[in-house]
């Protein structure tokens, strides 16, 4: 059955791999952050978001074969100025200190990637894929795609705040698993796999899901996207857990007589 509202035929739902981890870990803060507009209010700018922000600008440049203009570390850096943002930092000597260690995480990724070439070619960046899962889309904004010699499709994503990656944070990591479920569905013959790179030390590591696993894993998104879109979240009572400590949202919970 269609539903129309106005007039006008009503958009299909989209899942998301930070909805999905959103709900996961507590459906109250989903519904202050996606369903009830009071929550807006209490979202506080946080310096990491804004640090992790600006090195994925600069490295989607330097990463964009079209642009030409960010390919040596002394265009990089000018870049990483012109994108910086400066929200969420509690103090000029904070920003200062995180604005050095992006100027140095820049300057040894631009170096190491003359230094090691990795044999692939860059098929694109910031880039959003959709599939259609039924009742909702499933979508997800990947930081870099690479094409190997051998055929394989690799999806690349940056951790500004890591120092180390290992195989079994990417098995469990539930956006890289939505991205390879992604491409796979865009290259249906070819081998996709999954790459962290933790951005402070360089890093990496790299995940490829079994047929049978992605096969399971896709079953799971279907169920958890329809649990999420079939929620009813203003009946949900807020319970105090250990991830309360720092939520934006804990003051509008606390209003709620029976949170505890």
């Amino acid at each position: 059955m269609t539903i129309v509202y106005n007039n006008s035929v009503a958009r299909k739902p989209t899942i998301s791999p930070t909805k999905i981890s959103i709900y996961l870990a507590c459906p109250v803060r989903y519904r202050w952050t996606y369903i009830d507009d009071r929550g807006r209010w209490y979202m506080r700018a946080k310096s990491c978001y804004s640090f992790g922000t600006t090195l994925h600008k600069v490295l989607e440049r330097f990463h964009d074969e079209g642009d030409v203009g960010v390919s040596t570390v002394g265009q990089v850096v000018s870049a990483y100025e012109e994108s910086w943002i400066d929200a969420g930092f509690r103090s000029a000597d904070e920003m200062a200190e995180a604005f050095g260690e992006g100027l140095q995480i820049l300057e040894r990724h631009v170096q190491e990637s003359y230094e090691k070439p990795s044999g692939a070619k860059t098929l694109f960046v910031e880039k959003q894929l959709k599939e259609d899962m039924g009742p909702f889309f499933l979508a997800g904004r990947l930081d870099r795609v690479d094409e190997y010699e051998d055929g394989t499709i690799e999806v690349v994503d940056y951790k500004s705040g890591r120092e180390t990656v290992c195989e079994e944070e990417l098995k469990t990591d539930i956006a890289m698993s939505v991205y390879q479920l992604l491409l796979k569905k865009k290259y249906p013959d070819r081998p996709v796999r999954s790459r962290i790179i933790a951005l402070r030390s360089g890093d990496s590591a790299v995940w490829q899901m079994e047929p049978a696993e992605m096969e399971l894993f896709e079953n799971a998104v279907r169920q958890i996207g329809n649990e999420i879109l079939g929620e009813d979240y203003y009946e949900r009572t807020p319970v105090m857990k250990a991830l309360c400590n720092g939520c934006d949202f804990l003051p509008l919970c606390r209003k709620d007589p029976s949170f505890d």
